[in-house]
């Protein structure tokens, strides 16, 4: 199977709000009236984003999941997307199922596939995502890192640290339950890109960011971006986990849990911002979109970060985000 033979075997596809897709030298994008584009990008590499052995359709749809969950903290709708894939070779076996989970998901949140590139050579998946965001009064409704301020709830959606512990559960540091190990893996291997969310904040949330690489990092950037500081509730980290509970306890201390919480990464879920007089609005808008949202704490006008216990004392601890160069 030759290069152009497997683009279009598994990834030519008609497009519908697109211009023109896939067999040009570029895609054309027409976004609707009033709205900006907005843009992100996104590589997994194998051996550092997913395994040799990776379930391919498991990892198509993981693939595209992290850029959608771009758009969602951006409150993006998504429209378009390009894929650059390395390959070491047109493995149809495995090529059928990545293609049918990349596809199945773009898909569900009509995000078109409009180009691209194939090459050989080790795996690797790289991804730009094309989304629209209205304009209001003439100003951008996008959500952006830089506008928390003190006295904002924090909030997180969705559960954090479940994907950590399959990481770890995986290269043998526990052993967890077979059921428990089996939600946090689904976790790990497919994220849910909270798009609706993201929608549905426009408007209420000050700001907003993905949580890819660990909370207390990825806040941390909301936090440099808008000149302010946080402060979270432990007891509140401490029911995220999806996979609490005596099971949990009895393999994995009540300390590394809340690490998996706070530095975890690949969870994929919001962390965002609001006013307190905006908490009707967000619990409406989180049953509306039907994910979960979870007030942690709150924005500070002292810069950095504090986790507090129950009586409000400072946690102490070390919590580093993922960092490739680190």
């Amino acid at each position: 199977m030759g290069e152009f033979d497997l683009i279009h075997r598994y990834f030519q596809r008609p497009v519908r709000r697109a211009a023109l897709g896939v067999g040009d030298d570029c895609a054309l994008l027409q976004p609707a009236a009033g709205c900006q584009i907005a843009v992100s990008s996104d590589m997994l590499v194998q051996g550092r984003h997913f395994f040799p052995d990776a379930d391919p359709r498991q990892l198509g749809h993981k693939a595209l999941a992290v850029n959608l969950s771009d758009l969602a903290a951006c409150g993006a709708q998504p429209l378009a997307f390009t894929l650059a894939l390395a390959l070491p070779d047109a493995d149809a076996a495995w090529l059928e199922p990545f293609a049918q989970g990349l596809l199945a998901l773009a898909d569900a949140h009509g995000c078109e596939l409009v180009g691209g590139d194939t090459t050989r050579g080790p795996r690797n998946i790289c991804i730009t995502v094309f989304g629209e965001v209205p304009l209001s009064g003439g100003r951008s409704q996008a959500l952006l890192r830089s506008g928390a301020q003190p006295g904002d709830d924090l909030y997180v959606s969705g559960t954090l640290g479940d994907a950590r512990l399959a990481l770890e559960a995986i290269g043998g540091q526990w052993k967890l339950p077979p059921d428990l190990f089996a939600r946090a893996a689904a976790r790990m291997h497919r994220p849910d890109p909270r798009v609706a969310l993201g929608q549905a904040l426009r408007g209420l949330a000050h700001a907003a960011i993905d949580i890819s690489d660990g909370l207390l990092g990825d806040l941390g950037h909301v936090l440099t971006a808008s000149g302010v500081g946080a402060r979270l509730d432990a007891t509140t980290l401490a029911t995220l986990l999806m996979c609490q509970g005596p099971a949990l306890d009895a393999v994995v201390p009540k300390a590394h849990q809340l690490h998996c919480v706070l530095a975890g990464g690949d969870d994929y879920e919001l962390a965002f911002t609001a006013p307190v007089a905006a908490r009707a609005a967000i619990d409406m808008a989180a049953r509306a979109c039907q994910t979960p949202v979870r007030r942690i704490g709150s924005i500070t006008a002292e810069t950095g970060a504090k986790v507090v216990d129950g009586q409000g004392h400072a946690i102490r601890g070390r919590w580093p985000s993922f960092d490739h160069f680190s």
